[in-house]
């Protein structure tokens, strides 16, 4: 039998296969999870922003009304606010309301405005304590502070 040994070379395995570069499948699938991604941050960007843009219209439909009962609305779209932002302030009634309201805003309301907030639900309609600028610089404050706090 002849010796066929020196004829026979050792197993030469093949180079591994590299990562890169990506298959089409792969850049569908990371383009796809990037396209889940921005979808999800811009529809919660929409969500926050709808909540602020719901507030204002309401603001502006109560603003409209030009007598003591739209200061009793604006007070309750900021009570509705906090319902959804800050729980523990729903009971806060009086003083301690334009407090917590203060706390919470970079402009303050001024004293005659705070007293409007205050007392406008329990005066009668045709109260004269009050003027339109009381009730402009309380608009122009729960504008500002829905827009900080929404």
């Amino acid at each position: 039998m002849p010796d066929n040994l020196p004829e026979l070379r050792d197993i030469h395995l093949p180079d591994g296969v590299s990562i890169f570069p990506l298959a089409y499948g792969w850049w569908l699938i990371l383009l796809t999870l990037l396209a889940i991604v921005s979808l999800y941050y811009i529809v919660r960007l929409l969500y926050i922003k709808s909540k602020k843009r719901y507030a204002l219209r309401l603001l502006a439909s109560a603003s409209e009304q030009k007598s003591l009962n739209s200061a009793a609305s604006m007070s309750e779209i900021l009570r509705r606010i906090c319902i959804y932002k800050y729980p523990q302030a729903i009971v806060l009634i009086g003083q301690q309301w334009v407090d917590f309201l203060n706390d919470h805003s970079k402009s303050k309301l001024d004293k005659k405005t705070a007293e409007l907030l205050i007392e406008a639900p329990y005066l009668p309609e045709k109260s004269n304590r009050f003027s339109d600028e009381d009730m402009m610089s309380l608009y122009i404050f729960c504008r500002n502070w829905i827009g900080e706090n929404l």
